[in-house]
């Protein structure tokens, strides 16, 4: 049993493709289907469903990936072992990260990052809270940032930043409302809404306080559901309606008043980002130091 072949099976489970793996590890298909054949006489059984249009693991494939990914977690401690301790440490660290995190956080995280592992690089994904957390049950991911809980007996969370939602409206003579002013949540069902899409970590925090107070998405006005945090901030600054946006996502367009932004009396919008991980699965040593560095790191 080789570490190429090991490799070739991990990342063609993880991209669902022979091709894309190849890519990924800077080889040919055949060679990767050649290896995970190999890999499969070696175990004298079939780890991968090739019959459909889709790869799927075989229950053997299904009860080997997690040794596969072990040993090759084992292999890299070793060598993260001895490039530590002659400062060498280098390597790619891969994070799916929801907007908020991935756009305003992840950054700052970085730079301090790399102040002590000048040679790590990284490989940034976009993907909102939910697809990260699917992604992560089903096997694709081990890890990623949010901004939302889903409950998971497999799943561990660490806090490593406090954010708090606030309701952002253009600058203009028809929001008068004073600077600090606590709005009455009634506001809310005469003004036209901007929401984020489903699976967004915002919207789902939005849902659930709206709900407490009996209020639920089909009693507003809503007039676009958006992706973009960038293009929500646009649109509220050209009139077209207001949302509740990060209160770090819009620190700038406050400082150049193109928006204000204001809290809503008894609603709780506060909440932590996460790096959310398998706790079954053995992380990566360049992956675990960063999530250590997480745990201590301040903004």
């Amino acid at each position: 049993m080789e570490f190429n072949q090991l490799e070739s099976f991990i990342n063609v489970v993880k991209f669902n493709s022979f091709s894309l793996a190849a890519k990924e590890l800077y080889t040919t298909q055949p060679t990767v289907s050649n290896n995970i054949k190999n890999l499969e006489k070696e175990l004298n059984t079939t780890l991968l469903d090739r019959t459909s249009k889709t790869i799927t693991l075989t229950d053997s494939g299904k009860l080997f990936y997690k040794y596969a990914v072990e040993l090759i977690n084992v292999r890299d401690k070793a060598k993260f072992a001895i490039s530590e301790h002659d400062c060498k440490v280098e390597g790619v660290i891969e994070i799916c990260a929801s907007s908020i995190p991935e756009e305003y956080i992840l950054p700052y995280i970085i730079k301090d990052f790399l102040k002590k592992y000048p040679k790590v690089s990284f490989s940034v994904t976009h993907r909102n809270s939910r697809k990260v957390i699917d992604d992560i049950l089903e096997g694709k991911l081990n890890y990623g940032i949010v901004g939302a809980k889903y409950y998971s007996e497999i799943l561990e969370y660490i806090d490593f930043y406090e954010d708090e939602l606030i309701l952002c409206v253009p600058v203009s003579e028809e929001y008068p409302w004073s600077e600090n002013e606590l709005l009455d949540i009634k506001t809310l069902y005469s003004e036209k809404l901007i929401f984020r899409k489903p699976g967004s970590g915002t919207r789902r925090l939005v849902e659930q306080r709206l709900s407490e107070k009996g209020i639920e998405l089909d009693d507003l006005n809503i007039v676009s559901y958006i992706d973009s945090n960038e293009m929500i901030k646009k649109m509220i600054a050209l009139k077209l309606g207001i949302s509740f946006i990060s209160k770090i996502a819009v620190k700038n367009e406050i400082d150049l008043k193109l928006i204000k932004a204001f809290r809503i009396k008894g609603l709780n919008l506060k909440r932590n980002f996460y790096f959310v991980y398998n706790k079954n699965r053995t992380l990566s040593p360049l992956v675990e130091a960063f999530k250590n560095f997480l745990i201590s790191w301040k903004y």
